[in-house]
C-alpha cells in the first residue's frame, strides 16, 4: 500500500510539473537542431575555404588586428567574389600574407628551369567573367581580356587604361574596390597593337549608338569616329602595364594625343616613361599619415615612393600636372605641406578638385560630408596661390568643382588648336626637350 501511495504521489507530481518537463524536452530538441545547423554551416564554410585554395593549416586569426590598415594584393576574382557580392580582402591580411609566402616557397622549389613557363601558366585573367559582367552593366566597353577598358567622355576623346590593377585602395575610388590590386604585373596580357585596335573599335561602336538620337549632329558624330585624344586614366595604374611605352608610341603614331595619370607609387616607371602629351601625378595628401589614410597604399615604403615619384616628375622634359583631390576633414588643412610638395615636383599645372562622392561602400567611410563646397575649393586654391607666387589661377569650372593653377613659365595661347597639333608633332618625332605649354579653350 505504501509503495502504491509513493508511486501515485510521483505520478501526480510529474503531472503537476509537466510544463517544466515539456520545456526541458523542447529545449533539448532545439539545442540539437542548432548544433546540427552549426555543424552543417561549418562544413559548408570549410568546403568554401577549400575551394579558394587557402592554406588553412597556417591561418592564425588570433594575430588579426581589425584596426590594422595594411593592405595586400588581390586579384579581380578575389575582389569581385561574384556578380552580386564583393569580398574585401584587406580584412584577410594574415591569410594573404601566408598565401604569398607559400607561393614564394613553391616557386623556389620548382627551380629556375621551369620557373618562366610556370609563371606564364599560372597568370590569371585581369578581367574575370564576374567583373566583366559588372563593368558591362556600368556601360564600359572591354577589349578582349587584357585589362583595357574605356568610355567616351567627349566626341573625339577616348578614356582608357591598359591596366585595371592599382597599388592603392583610395577611399574615394569610384570603383568601390572591385578591381584587382597589386604591386607588380602578374596577369595575362595583350599586346599594345591588339589593345589599341580593339579600343578604337569599341569607341566607334559606342559612338554609332548615338546615330539618329535627337539633338545629335551628324557632322559631330562623324568626327567622333576618329579618335584624336586618349586619356590613360579611367581606373587602375596605367604604367603598371609592361608595354606602356610601346602603347604610348603607338597612340602617337596614330596621331592620338596622350594624357596619362599615375598614382605616384612607381618612380622608376615614371623615369622610364617616354614623353606623353601631358603627364599627371595624383597628389591626394601632403603628409605620410594622411596619404596612408586616404590612398591606403600597398607598398610599405609608400611615402618614399611618393616623394621619389614627385622628384622623377621634376626631371621629365614634358608637360606635367599635379592632381589634388580635396577630401573635407581629411586633407584640406595641409596647405603649407602641399606647397612643399609642389616645390619638389615643379609641375607646370596644378589641378585642384573636390572629391566626388560615388555612393556608399563597405570598403570606405567616405560620405557626402567629405565633399567640399565649390567655394571651399576656391578658398583653398587662393590660399595655395599666396604660398606659391610663381603660380596663378588659370581657369575654373564650377560644375566639376575644379580649378586649374598654372606656372608663370607656361605660355598661355588662345583657342586655335595649333598648340596641341605642334606638341603632338614633336612627340611623334621623339623630341626630348621641354615643349612649350599651351592652354586650349574650354
Amino acid at each position: 500500500m505504501d509503495t502504491w501511495s509513493y508511486f501515485h504521489t510521483c505520478l501526480v507530481s510529474i503531472w503537476l510539473h509537466r510544463f517544466y518537463i515539456y520545456s526541458a524536452v523542447a529545449f533539448g530538441i532545439i539545442l540539437w537542431i542548432v548544433l546540427v545547423c552549426l555543424s552543417g554551416f561549418a562544413k559548408a564554410l570549410a568546403e568554401a575555404v577549400t575551394s579558394l585554395n587557402l592554406p588553412v593549416e597556417v591561418i592564425n586569426m588570433g594575430d588579426y588586428d581589425p584596426e590594422d590598415e595594411e593592405l595586400f594584393e588581390t586579384s579581380s576574382e578575389e575582389e569581385a567574389g561574384g556578380t552580386d557580392s564583393v569580398i574585401d580582402v584587406e580584412d584577410l591580411g594574415n591569410i594573404m600574407g601566408h598565401m604569398k609566402k607559400a607561393k614564394r616557397e613553391q616557386e623556389l622549389q620548382e627551380g629556375a628551369a621551369g620557373a618562366g613557363r610556370k609563371e606564364e601558366a599560372v597568370r590569371r585573367e585581369m578581367i574575370t567573367p564576374a567583373l566583366r559582367e559588372a563593368l558591362t552593366k556600368q556601360g564600359e566597353a572591354l577589349p578582349r581580356a587584357a585589362g583595357a577598358q574605356l568610355r567616351v567622355l567627349s566626341h573625339r576623346c577616348m578614356e582608357a587604361t591598359p591596366s585595371l590593377a592599382c597599388a592603392n585602395k583610395c577611399v574615394f575610388c569610384w570603383r568601390h574596390h572591385t578591381n584587382p590590386v597589386g604591386t607588380e604585373w602578374r596577369w595575362k596580357m595583350d599586346q599594345p597593337e591588339v589593345i589599341l585596335q580593339e579600343a578604337i573599335e569599341k569607341h566607334q561602336n559606342m559612338i554609332r549608338e548615338f546615330k539618329g538620337v535627337s539633338g545629335v549632329k551628324a557632322a559631330r558624330l562623324e568626327e567622333a569616329l576618329a579618335v584624336k585624344h586618349c586619356a590613360l586614366s579611367l581606373v587602375g595604374e596605367p604604367i603598371m602595364y609592361p608595354h606602356i611605352n610601346r602603347f604610348v608610341r603607338l597612340l602617337h603614331q596614330h596621331g592620338i594625343s596622350t594624357f596619362l595619370v599615375t598614382n605616384a607609387q612607381f618612380p622608376e616607371e615614371i623615369r622610364r616613361l617616354e614623353p606623353v602629351t601631358q603627364l599627371y601625378v595624383s597628389v591626394d595628401a601632403s603628409t605620410k599619415e594622411s596619404l596612408r589614410r586616404i590612398d591606403r597604399p600597398l607598398f610599405k615604403d609608400f611615402w618614399q615612393r611618393f616623394l621619389d615619384s614627385l622628384k622623377a616628375l621634376a626631371e621629365k622634359q614634358q608637360r606635367t600636372v599635379y592632381r589634388l583631390t580635396l577630401v573635407k576633414s581629411w586633407n584640406v588643412d595641409e596647405l603649407k605641406a602641399y606647397a612643399d610638395l609642389i616645390s619638389i615636383g615643379k609641375p607646370d599645372f596644378i589641378e585642384v578638385k573636390g572629391v566626388t562622392y560615388c555612393g556608399e561602400s563597405s570598403a570606405s567611410s567616405l560620405t557626402m560630408a567629405n565633399v567640399p563646397w565649390h567655394g571651399e575649393v576656391v578658398s583653398f586654391v587662393q590660399e595655395l596661390a599666396r604660398l606659391l607666387p610663381e603660380y596663378g589661377i588659370a581657369c575654373e569650372h564650377e560644375h566639376s568643382n575644379c580649378l586649374l593653377m598654372a606656372h608663370s613659365k607656361v605660355s598661355l595661347l588662345g583657342y586655335t588648336g595649333e598648340g596641341q597639333h605642334t606638341l603632338q608633332k614633336r612627340l611623334i618625332e621623339g623630341q626630348q626637350k621641354k615643349i612649350a605649354m599651351f592652354q586650349l579653350g574650354t
